[in-house]
């Protein structure tokens, strides 16, 4: 279906090639998941298969792609679009139309299907990825979860044989994560298309894939093989995966359920052990930053926020997690004066957040947008750099400095729309960071972003909590959460339903538990860390590796 020979892609002003060498064959009816560094050129393998690259990326190909026999150099991607869907990064940038069920239309009606088939198609589009009470609305006012199912949804109307997919859980809540990749299963078994995704949050997908590629970075030779193959020696892995070889289980689990069939040794080492306390003691006290009192917010006739009343104080992170649409974004964004209250009351530092302009608006509240490239304007990273300086009124050259502790491989000459959506953020977030706010606000802000690198903005994080700042994070990303949250809110239909110690809300959650809180349930350790830090590396050590015999 998809034969790459001899493929290698170097961009324009680069001496060594991104990607080299490349001789690789996808079937019909498999799917691949694509993996590794932020930056390391997962994107760029993807656009080598619709035809993106060379023809509108620039840089140069060489070797030979083929699509169902037809050559991606002498068919530009309007003549793959009948066999190739693509869903980028961001996929708002792609939409065309106004509302959903025109954007799904859209693509049949550039194909010249008969309307007939069109309508059939959409309706059943709307079912597959549970869009029908959307249908109506504009696409600008929906979740940034919401615009993603939609756009896998406006390729899956045009029956492509290809389905290539650029982060496509990214910004979803786990739930809708799960009925995505449900809904894939059926498209890759049923009816044997071929999908293509690239993806950070491996414990949402692995165990679903036949192959997994590792793009190492740096025009190294990929990495390809099963998932077991792969994740015994890969540099990045769920946390399953890297529980099965702290544990030494053969085979290693992919799956919280195959981790669980061996896990009962290691959950009778944790009975009466004292488990890791999230939440910070320290905080009860301190200043609070933000505070809603019976905070509702409408657009129209749409109710985002229902009588939300909550305190957010120094010193805590705040992990702020519901489904996509649930009003998330709308709070945060009412922090800091970007949303006006319908009824009730938001205050920031004590005042209402409007009335908060220029320098001392920056000195109060920093937010990280969805999409970060709303933050960048210059024409360069340094130059980025330079005007976050100047308007924080801080050293020159200490945005910069951030950066290098966060993302050092960024060059300071790259054009910020040359950046991965992942190395995007980590720049929108060091031009907020420079004013050094004490009210911190990051809306999904692991969305694009490798394990290493959030390992690296974990440690910032905590950093900026034990100096006193207060983070709320908007979060579909679990794992994230169980490391750094002391405190989760979870919001739904714009109301407030959990509020709470952090291990207290997401073991008793089985829609916003981590995979360790699942395996060693009903104990309330959330991460690997954790397990190890309680029971000890040498008990683990002198402790028999458990076979993995169980699991099958």
């Amino acid at each position: 279906m998809i034969r790459f020979e001899n493929v290698s892609v170097t961009y324009d002003g680069e001496t060594t090639p991104i990607l080299r060498n490349i001789d690789l064959e996808l079937f019909e009816g498999e799917m691949v998941l694509v993996v590794g560094r932020t930056g390391s050129g997962k994107t760029t393998f993807l656009q080598t298969i619709n035809g993106l690259m060379p023809h509108f990326t620039g840089g140069t190909l060489s070797g030979r792609v083929t699509i169902d026999d037809r050559d991606t150099q002498t068919n530009p991607p309007r003549e793959l679009a009948d066999l190739v869907g693509v869903v980028a990064q961001d996929p708002a940038r792609g939409f065309v139309a106004d509302t959903v069920e025109e954007e799904l239309a859209f693509g049949m009606e550039c194909l010249g299907l008969a309307p007939e088939v069109m309508r059939r198609r959409v309706e059943e589009t709307l079912d597959l990825l549970g869009l029908n009470d959307l249908r109506y609305r504009p696409l600008m006012t929906l979740s940034a979860g919401q615009q993603q199912r939609v756009a896998i949804g406006a390729v899956l109307t045009s029956h492509p044989k290809v389905l290539v997919l650029d982060e496509p859980t990214s910004a979803l809540d786990p739930g809708a994560a799960e009925e995505i990749l449900a809904a894939l299963q059926r498209l890759v078994h049923d009816l044997g298309i071929t999908v293509v995704m690239a993806e950070h949050r491996l414990e949402r997908v692995v165990q679903y894939v036949d192959r997994v590629i590792v793009v190492p970075g740096n025009a190294a030779p990929l990495i390809v093989g099963t998932p077991q193959e792969v994740m015994r020696t890969a540099p990045i892995a769920p946390p399953v995966v890297e529980l099965g070889r702290v544990a030494g289980w053969n085979p290693l689990p992919l799956s919280v359920r195959d981790a669980r069939r061996v896990a009962g040794p290691l959950r009778t080492l944790l009975i009466d052990q004292i488990p890791p306390v999230r939440s910070n003691e320290s905080t009860q006290d301190s200043e609070v930053l933000s505070e809603a009192q019976q905070l509702t917010i409408q657009y129209g006739q749409h109710t985002a926020l229902k009588a939300v009343s909550l305190a957010i104080r120094s010193g805590e992170v705040v992990a702020l997690m519901g489904r996509n649409g649930a009003g998330k974004s709308t709070l945060l964004n009412a922090m800091v004066g970007l949303r006006f209250a319908s009824s009730g009351s938001i205050t920031t530092h004590g005042k209402d957040p409007r009335t908060l302009k220029g320098v001392e608006l920056l000195n109060s509240v920093g937010l990280v947008p969805q999409s970060p490239g709303d933050l960048l304007e210059a024409t360069s990273v340094g130059d980025e750099c330079k005007a976050a300086d100047r308007d924080a009124n801080v050293e020159s050259g200490t945005t910069r400095a951030l950066l290098d502790l966060l993302a050092p491989e960024i060059d300071h000459a790259t054009h910020p729309r040359d950046l991965s959506e992942g190395q995007r953020l980590l720049l929108a977030l060091v031009i907020v960071l420079a004013a050094r706010p004490p009210l911190l606000l990051l809306d999904e802000p692991t969305r694009g972003l490798d394990y290493p690198t959030k390992i690296r903005l974990v440690d910032a994080l905590r950093n900026l909590a034990l100096a006193g700042h207060a983070i709320i994070l908007a979060t579909h990303d679990v794992e994230l959460a169980a490391e750094v949250a002391t405190r989760v809110i979870v919001l739904a239909e714009g109301e407030v339903v959990a509020d709470g110690p952090t291990a207290d809300v997401v073991v008793a959650s089985p829609m916003f538990a981590p995979q360790i809180a699942k395996v060693m349930a009903p104990y309330p350790w959330l991460t690997v860390t954790d397990v190890v830090n309680t029971i000890g590396p040498l008990i683990l050590r002198s402790h028999a590796p458990i076979s993995g015999d169980a699991l099958t």
